[in-house]
């Protein structure tokens, strides 16, 4: 008899949890959420796309890594090395989605987020995918495998610039307020007006 009385009030506290649950997921038609329940909505759907407005741009690259000996104070070569190196990478851009800040008008139905400008968030090099052929070797000049990667950072820093000249942060903006105004649409007469600063 026990048991089965024990049973029964298990039961009914699931039943009560959850239809409380159930409440408080599916509120009633009638009820309105306030501003500020609203804007921490859209603030937590900014925070979980902060990936998806990322710009990724993969590449492959090779140069070529000339090292050469000379005897002292003279002009005299007496070892040269000319490697090619080919190497991959991939540059990240985006906009620091935690400093979003959401402003909602509802008496105008508009939604103004303002966003960080796109900035270089990655710019890595795969080193362990790196190829070194020799062309010309001496087994006098070996450069040494940390000059080779020194000179290979310091040509992603160039191709880094080359992709900001060419727009690579401007098309990262563009792909952030897509991005953000297709998300953050949760009433279908909100305006959602996107500004950078």
């Amino acid at each position: 008899m026990k048991k089965r009385l024990v049973g029964v009030f298990i039961s009914m506290l699931l039943l009560v949890i959850v239809g409380l649950v159930f409440f408080i997921q599916f509120k009633p038609a009638g009820s309105t959420s306030s501003q500020s329940s609203h804007t921490s909505l859209l603030q937590e759907r900014v925070v979980e796309i902060s990936e998806l407005a990322t710009l990724e741009y993969e590449y492959s690259k090779a140069m070529i890594n000339r090292d050469d000996k000379k005897i002292p104070l003279t002009d005299i070569r007496f070892a040269e090395t000319i490697k090619l190196v080919e190497y991959k990478g991939y540059l990240k851009a985006g906009s620091d989605l935690s400093k979003v800040e959401i402003t909602d008008d509802e008496e105008a139905n508009q939604v103004t987020v303002k966003v960080p400008k796109a900035k270089i968030l990655d710019n890595v090099v795969e080193l362990k995918d790196m190829k070194i052929e020799d062309v010309k070797g001496n087994i006098f000049s070996d450069p040494p495998t940390q000059k080779i990667i020194d000179d290979i950072y310091a040509e992603s820093k160039k191709f880094e610039e080359e992709k900001i000249g060419q727009g690579f942060l401007k098309e990262a903006d563009e792909r952030t307020e897509k991005v953000l105004k297709s998300f953050l649409k949760v009433d279908e007469e909100d305006e959602i007006i996107i500004e950078f600063y």
